[in-house]
């Protein structure tokens, strides 16, 4: 049985993935539609951004490792796809 708030944590999460994926998908058509490099680099970025969401629940669900170390893991690779954002709004 599931708890309240591991139910709640599992829809807000699910939200949270939809949105990046949805993001990620119209920055890569945006991209597609002007060629720019800095709608590449969006997609990229919140690409990185939303995979970091994905893996944490993965690895913390079922890979068996502890909480602070997904939390760590999720927030490389949030800063990462902050990096790529800022650079593609640097240039």
């Amino acid at each position: 049985m599931v708890d309240t708030t591991t139910a709640i944590l599992l829809v807000v999460r699910t939200l949270v993935l939809a949105l990046g994926i949805l993001i990620t998908y119209y920055s890569f058509e945006a991209y597609r539609r002007t060629g720019t490099y800095y709608m590449r680099n969006a997609a990229i970025g919140f690409g990185i951004i939303t995979f970091g969401v994905f893996i944490e629940g993965l690895l913390f669900e079922f890979g068996g490792l502890d909480l602070a170390l997904v939390h760590i893991i999720e927030s490389v690779a949030i800063g990462l796809g902050f990096i790529v954002l800022l650079i593609s709004l640097r240039r």
